[in-house]
């Protein structure tokens, strides 16, 4: 190893990672090698950091009882102590080997960054001024930047943007129908989950030629989630619009929503734009729905026991189908389809679920392949070939480094 990037995958209140090694020659098209990744959960609160070998050995485990300067709501200072528990670890692993640069999944690139991009100041208030677009998000990507900065100011950083993947989305896939100095100001449809989709269309390519040159629906689904239709590996649209609130139904989050609901909070309920936003993004979803959890697991131990649940999840598998229809109109047919993310690698019960639901496009599933979790899990005689591929952000994260850095 003659030298390593950091890849850093951040939300508000933990940050999963990976360390790769970086060999003399090594290119973005390289296969990459993993030295350790883990995550640091309950920054602001209750700091829990753990990592593993790429053998999945525990390398470190340890939690720290929250402190006067750990900073709380305030996420900028709330990074400042855990990131520097991990420099400080990623110091110890690499010993004498160079950290070249960090890489960091950025949530929202707005219309302007489309292709990562390495972090300056002018380039990190840019992206500050993004927070509207991504208010809960944005914040979160943007405090382990600014930790990095003021405790290694020479460190390269670069940004790697969830919404680039969807600039290929065609113009009609990415207006909103208001008046037009709307879209002047940035309001169109992005779409997310970018870095996982790049990863599943790269690992199409390597599997699965035929799809990755075809008509594939790739779902990411977890406590977010959404839709991407790629023609030829290429995203030409997908479920979430302008917000992460769009598309499926979600853990906590709405999805699609007549937006005279919001509307009728306002004038009838009067409620603020912070009581609403706190609805749309934590109380609603799969939460509100049943009123009983956002975890898919516990909602399936008591399906059938709760018509809440029950309903909550027959929604849940609904709108997936309803979308994934909409998904397939845009391509013009359909030859495959992935799940990933969370939800999708690991729940057979909602697989099944949804492919029934999709029985009218010809998907024919294989019920032992889908209860193993193998990786083809349709029958031989599916018109649409159903795969299950494990999401790799941390990876898409490592390539974006080594293009933006040459």
């Amino acid at each position: 190893m003659t030298r390593a990037v950091l890849a850093l995958n951040a939300g508000s209140s933990s940050l999963k990672f990976a360390l790769f090694a970086i060999e003399k020659g090594e290119t973005a098209a390289s296969p990459s090698h993993r030295i350790a990744s883990g995550e640091l959960e309950g920054i602001g609160s209750h700091p829990h950091f753990v990592a593993h070998d790429a053998n999945g050995r525990v390398l470190v485990d340890e939690t720290w009882a929250p402190t006067a300067d750990d900073g709380g709501t305030n996420l900028d200072k709330a990074h400042l102590g855990p990131m520097a528990t991990l420099m400080t670890w990623v110091g110890r692993q690499l010993g004498s080997v160079d950290l070249m640069a960090v890489g960091h999944r950025v949530v929202h690139g707005g219309p302007d960054f489309i292709a990562p991009v390495r972090i300056t100041p002018d380039v990190l208030a840019r992206l500050a001024a993004l927070t509207p677009f991504a208010p809960l998000h944005q914040p979160g990507s943007l405090a382990p930047i600014r930790a990095l900065l003021a405790q290694y100011p020479d460190l390269p950083q670069v940004a790697c943007f969830d919404t680039g993947f969807h600039h290929t989305l065609p113009p009609v896939a990415q207006a909103q129908a208001l008046p037009r100095d709307y879209a002047a100001r940035g309001v169109r449809r992005y779409g997310f989950h970018g870095l996982s989709y790049e990863y599943i269309a790269s690992a199409l390519r390597a599997r699965a030629p035929h799809l990755a040159n075809g008509r594939t629906l790739v779902a990411h689904i977890g406590s977010g989630g959404s839709l991407c239709a790629l023609n030829a590996g290429r995203s030409i649209d997908t479920t979430m619009g302008f917000s992460v609130l769009d598309g499926l139904v979600m853990g906590t989050r709405c999805g699609h929503l007549d937006p005279g609901v919001i509307l009728y909070m306002l004038k009838e309920e009067g409620l603020g734009a912070a009581e609403i936003e706190n609805i749309l993004y934590h109380r609603s979803g799969l939460l509100g729905m049943s009123g009983v959890s956002a975890d898919m697991r516990d909602l399936h131990a008591k399906a059938g026991i709760s018509a809440e649940v029950t309903q909550a999840l027959d929604l849940f598998v609904y709108r997936f189908a309803q979308q994934a229809g909409g998904m397939m109109a845009a391509l013009q047919g359909l030859d495959g389809l992935v799940f990933t993310a969370g939800i999708g690698e690991h729940d057979a019960i909602i697989r099944a679920a949804v492919c029934a639901r999709l029985g009218w496009a010809g998907i024919r599933l294989d019920a032992a392949a889908n209860a193993a979790h193998h990786e083809i899990i349709s029958t031989p005689e599916s018109a649409v070939e159903v795969r299950v591929i494990p999401t790799d952000e941390e990876t898409t994260i490592r390539r974006h480094v080594l293009i933006c850095l040459g």
